[in-house]
């Protein structure tokens, strides 16, 4: 097995597709870091892990995304409060504007193997084929996409060794 530290400098120059919830921890934290801990959505998640995302998320060339992501973090980023919603999505926009954004068709995702684990996470799979690095907390579509040859690598394995690492 690849150690993650190979893994990640291998596609460093290549790319990386985030799954929805870090994707969306991301964005968060980036448009008012105080939400993290506010945010009922981003339960499980806190600013150590954000600031270790966005330090990981920096050594990558390229940020892949799909609209079935977008889409997902859009819907779950309702609970930023009404008054700074409008700049919370001002924010959201720049963010995807300089991310690499691949289009795959529903009725081509939902016909591959991966249609199991759902809409987004098969274009995931679809798009990462050969392609990217997968960066996800799901310990499910982790493993099934490993098991697949996907590269991937599970957030909750890196914070816990990046912690252990500096704690």
């Amino acid at each position: 097995m690849t150690a993650p530290l190979e893994i990640l400098q291998s596609y460093f120059s290549r790319g990386v597709v985030v799954d929805s919830n870090l994707l969306r921890l991301l964005f968060v934290g980036s448009f008012d870091r105080r939400q993290i801990d506010r945010n009922p959505r981003l339960e499980g998640f806190n600013q150590d892990d954000f600031e270790l995302l966005v330090k990981l998320l920096d050594r990558f060339k390229l940020l892949v995304t799909t609209p079935h992501v977008l889409a997902e973090v859009s819907n779950l980023s309702s609970a930023i409060p009404e008054p700074r919603r409008r700049s919370y999505f001002e924010s959201f926009a720049a963010r995807v504007a300089v991310m690499e954004e691949k289009h795959v068709e529903c009725s081509t995702a939902l016909q591959s193997r991966w249609a199991r684990f759902g809409l987004t996470d098969a274009a995931i799979a679809v798009i990462a084929t050969n392609n990217y690095l997968v960066l996800t907390e799901d310990f499910r579509l982790s493993q099934a996409l490993q098991s697949e040859g996907i590269d991937t690598l599970n957030f909750n394995h890196l914070r816990q060794a990046y912690w252990q690492m500096w704690n």
